[in-house]
């Protein structure tokens, strides 16, 4: 254990975390040249088309005579519960930051779980050999953030390896060698990731605190209280390599044989399948935080997309899906996620692996309504929402989020901040032209295209952190669409009261632009409040009825005339108007 280094890399999306990892594998041949390509880490092919990391891979190297575990972990705030786990699973860790960007929100954030962990943080500038490489400026920001000496910031180019082998003698010199927690000699092992096999079942990605494992030993999992005998054991270089034990320390794999998903969760422990032995601390069960609808656009393909959500629960215990109904789109699932970035990245994965075309409805966040009759509701969607007058209260969530920018885009953010009904708290200047600013939005808010807003007022310069905080009271109604004075629930949404003169026109507009001439006279509105907020009116299709008549008595027309306009009152009166799927698919895109 003495020669065993567990690490991590913290880094803000584009800051070179993959290209230093992809240098370090070089430097310790743990892989061979032939074999090297960009991004080795990164293996799906999300990943490397957005040049993110998605799904977190460790990798065991060895160099002078030591043993390193590199976790490379997600970057995105989507996936801060997973980064977590994987810095409870390290002693040291590794803050990259980019030397012609400076330091982000993101960075920050994940910093502050390493710091509340207390582990050892080793500073690092990636892309020195950049000619936009700001070196001196950006080592002041690093020293306002981590209580450090400018001296003892390292620098590193991925691209060239300047700098890795430093690095690396610096991991074994600062980050200290795992110590056992008990003296029991029970196995315990914490899940820092999950994957899944169709030969081999759910693959547990683990960091072993106490004991040792071989296959065939009697293990279970504390969360679901599952029992299972591994089937295998091993480490990753980065491929996964077969060994026959796992000692306290060390970081591998198990194969469970598992093929059911609700088992393994992130956060959780294996341990020997043992009464009186305590999980290890800190697990957390994965909270939805967006909810949308998805729908397969032909109702032949819905056992796929059932299918198809099963197999990616497998590999991500943070995916939430319930099967749902809906009138006009048929049966569905209702889809819970940890935010937008993973919403995107789930609907996409079910599209690319799984061939499946979707539609995907406005997403929206869970309210907390109190009715006048005494009943608390979760509504989770505008169809679980109360009428206007039975609501007595509604909260929503809010979240505490961190903006770094330049100070030139210091007042457009604002205004953006100020339409999105964010509160202010406090503005930190970083130095070099650069600030933080510290405030409190409606989580509702937050999806509604803040972000892409904030890119646009920054020119791209802006970076956000967030987490969720506390539920507040709610000023938000909601938005009924009407054709032919009937509610069409797919195109409700739950909205800020100040907003629903605006939003009411705007679907209704959309919605008279793409929805076809019925037989009838049609009325499009927009309810809220108990009242109509903005109407047009779809005239009928005309048929000429008289067209094969040619002359003759002027009431043989005025009576095919009579009868036309009687038979267009019965249809209003009996028939509804039938919406085509792809109104339904133009206007879920409005919302994009």
């Amino acid at each position: 254990m003495q020669n065993i280094r567990n690490f991590s890399i913290i880094a803000h999306i584009d800051h070179g975390k993959s290209t230093l990892a992809d240098r370090m594998l070089e430097i310790t041949k743990t892989i061979d040249k032939r074999q090297m390509k960009d991004q080795v880490l990164d293996d799906m092919e999300l990943e490397r088309e957005r040049g993110i990391t998605i799904k977190m891979r460790p990798v065991r190297m060895e160099y002078e005579g030591h043993i390193f575990n590199l976790i490379d972990t997600p970057g995105h705030i989507d996936f801060s519960y997973e980064v977590s786990r994987a810095l409870k699973a390290v002693e040291g860790t590794i803050v990259l930051v980019d030397s012609t960007q400076g330091v982000q929100a993101q960075t920050l954030t994940t910093l502050q779980m390493a710091k509340d962990l207390g582990l050892v943080i080793i500073p690092v500038l990636s892309k020195v050999d950049s000619p936009r490489s700001r070196v001196d400026e950006v080592k002041k920001e690093i020293t306002k953030i981590i209580d450090c000496d400018e001296s003892e910031i390292m620098s590193t180019s991925g691209k060239t390896g300047e700098g890795v082998a430093e690095l690396l003698k610096s991991i074994i010199e600062k980050v200290p060698a795992p110590k056992i927690i008990s003296d029991s000699g029970d196995f315990r092992s914490l899940i820092f990731d999950f994957q899944y096999s169709n030969h081999k079942g759910i693959i547990v990605y683990t960091r072993v605190f106490d004991g040792e494992i071989k296959a065939g030993t009697k293990l279970k999992f504390a969360a679901s209280e599952k029992s299972f005998i591994p089937n295998e054991v091993g480490i990753f270089r980065p491929g996964e390599i077969k060994v026959d034990s796992l000692k306290a320390g060390e970081i591998g794999y198990i194969v469970t044989g598992i093929k059911e998903p609700g088992v393994a969760f992130v956060g959780d422990t294996v341990m020997d399948n043992k009464p009186k032995i305590e999980a290890l601390g800190g697990y957390e069960e994965p909270k939805p935080v967006v909810w949308a609808s998805v729908f397969p656009e032909s109702q032949d393909d819905f056992n796929d997309l059932r299918s198809s959500l099963s197999k990616l629960k497998l590999t991500d215990s943070s995916l939430a899906y319930e099967e749902e109904s809906s009138g006009s789109l048929g049966r569905g699932f209702r889809c819970g996620f940890l935010g937008m970035l993973h919403l995107e990245i789930i609907t996409e994965r079910l599209r690319r692996e799984f061939n499946l075309e979707l539609v995907v409805t406005l997403p929206s966040i869970s309210y907390i309504v109190n009715t006048k009759n005494g009943k608390t509701i979760t509504a989770y969607s505008s169809m679980a929402f109360p009428d206007y007058g039975d609501i007595e209260s509604v909260t929503e969530p809010w979240v505490d989020m961190q903006i770094i920018l330049p100070n030139e885009y210091i007042g457009e953010v604002m205004k953006v901040m100020f339409v999105h009904e964010a509160i202010t708290k406090e503005t930190e200047n970083l130095g070099d032209e650069r600030s933080s600013i510290n405030a409190e939005m409606p989580l509702r808010e937050l999806m509604r295209n803040f972000f892409d807003e904030l890119k646009s007022a920054s020119s791209g310069y802006a970076s956000l952190s967030y987490e969720i905080s506390e539920y507040r009271v709610a000023d938000v109604v909601k938005l009924e669409i009407l054709v032919a004075e009937e509610e069409v629930p797919a195109f409700s949404r739950i909205i800020s009261r100040i907003r629903i003169q605006e939003e009411g026109e705007a679907a209704v507009e959309k919605l008279y632009a793409i929805l076809p001439r019925q037989m009838f006279v049609t009325k499009i509105q927009a309810k809220s409040l108990g009242r109509i907020i903005s109407s047009k009116t779809l005239s009928a299709l005309k048929k000429n009825v008289t067209a094969h008549l040619y002359g003759g008595d002027i009431t043989r027309k005025m009576k095919l005339r009579d009868k036309q306009k009687k038979g267009k009152k019965k249809m209003k009166e009996m028939g509804k108007v039938k919406i085509g799927h792809e109104v339904f698919l133009k206007m879920m895109k409005s919302g994009d």
